[in-house]
């Protein structure tokens, strides 16, 4: 067997469900779960209509470059949303299984781990990631023979990563470096400051950006969305080289079943990935590709959905506020609630709430790594406003509740 698998370690939820193990939650409360990011708003029909009108794709293997309607309808939603014009649907645009698959194999088509085995221990090749994070970035990683480095993110830097601070050493080791924006867990969003300073170091060090973005359409302000990494490139006048940005209709349209994504920017890079995509066998089905061209072709279900997002964090954030450090995010659909004030860890927090509400949380310290001296997520927990408005609300209220028995 490979033994870099056994350096992986188990997944935020494998934690969450030994943190459960043998408590039995007080009876009468259903259970709501804001633990995993999964949207639960219905499907728009439009999505759910055009797959069932391409069922007869199943009788064909996909192409893995994906179909060029589809290319066409993903860059063409592209240029309106980031106003990028330039950008090429044959060689800039590449439909993926999901951004969580693209995520992986990206590293593994970008990684140059050749050495000899003393210099491999010695010095791997660095994937540089945001911590708290998502655990895939550290996985692809280590799979493809490289050393990931957390960079933690900073609460007084509205939860940016200070990349200032990388040692020297580390940049000049680094191949990768994974950012996400708007991010999981904080929800923030990178500036243009942000993305300024990260390409200059790129182009110094040589090292490849894989702008994780698949939150990009929650947000709070119909006039002022999330900047992107193409975006940000074009704003700052240059060209999308060691740059790659991936986006995901999974939260935006409300269909992580589908997982349909897509990746673009640098060609050269998108050209060794569908290399390798051809050979990993990870095509997207020709009755999803189908179906996404008719999501990625209409806003007006997106807005909805914000629409609905807007609701309940409108609500139910000045509700938690009241007991528990938490404030608006940047955008996706995640409140980052510190709850130190309650005298409790993040994992003691989740298994008493758990135990005496029925209410699941993610203990922020199951998102992130211990660096340089700290788990930059302990003390948090991530609160997934995922379900109805109704269900989000009154899993809120047994939250304020929970808390404000610990002080009687």
């Amino acid at each position: 067997m490979n033994p870099l698998l056994q350096t992986l370690q188990p997944y935020p939820f494998e934690k969450l469900r030994a943190l459960f193990k043998g408590i039995e939650p007080r009876a009468g409360f259903t259970p709501i779960s804001f633990g995993i990011g999964e949207p639960k708003h219905p499907t728009p029909e439009l999505i759910r209509d055009a797959v069932v009108n391409s069922l007869d794709g199943l009788a064909a293997y996909p192409p893995t470059l994906g179909s060029e309607p589809l290319r066409e309808a993903i860059a063409a939603w592209a240029r309106a949303r980031y106003g990028l014009e330039s950008l090429d649907a044959a060689t800039e645009v590449l439909p993926v299984s999901g951004s969580r698959e693209a995520l992986f194999a990206l590293a593994q088509t970008v990684i140059d781990s050749r050495s000899t085995p003393e210099l491999r221990e010695a010095e791997p090749p660095i994937v540089l990631c945001p911590n708290p994070f998502y655990q895939i970035y550290e996985g692809a990683a280590l799979l493809a023979g490289a050393q990931p480095y957390f960079v933690n993110s900073d609460p007084a830097r509205n939860f940016a990563c200070d990349y200032s601070a990388v040692p020297a050493d580390i940049w000049a080791r680094t191949q990768l470096l994974y950012v996400c924006s708007p991010g999981n867990p904080t929800g923030a969003v990178l500036t243009l400051d942000n993305w300024r300073e990260l390409f200059a170091l790129s182009d110094e060090h040589g090292f490849v950006i894989a702008s994780d973005e698949c939150y990009s359409e929650i947000y709070f302000d119909e006039a002022h969305p999330p900047l992107g990494g193409l975006e940000a490139a074009r704003v700052l006048n240059r060209g999308f080289e060691r740059l790659v940005m991936l986006s995901s209709l999974s939260k935006r349209s409300n269909v992580p079943g589908m997982r349909s994504g897509f990746v673009a920017g640098d060609a050269a890079i998108l050209k060794q990935f569908l290399l390798y995509r051809t050979y990993h066998g990870a095509a997207l089905s020709t009755v999803f590709q189908r179906a996404s061209i008719a999501a990625w072709r209409d806003e007006t279900h997106v807005r909805d959905n914000r629409a609905k997002y807007v609701s309940k964090f409108n609500t139910v954030t000045p509700m938690l506020a009241e007991v528990l450090d938490v404030r608006f995010p940047d955008a996706a659909f995640y409140l980052w609630a510190n709850v130190s004030r309650t005298g409790l860890t993040d994992t003691q927090f989740a298994a008493r709430l758990y135990a005496d509400y029925n209410v699941t949380v993610l203990p922020g310290s199951y998102l992130a790594r211990p660096a340089h001296g700290t788990n930059p997520g302990e003390g948090f927990v991530r609160i997934a406003l995922v379900a109805g408005v109704e269900e989000c609300v009154e899993g809120a209220r047994r939250i304020v509740e929970f808390c404000r028995t610990l002080k009687s």
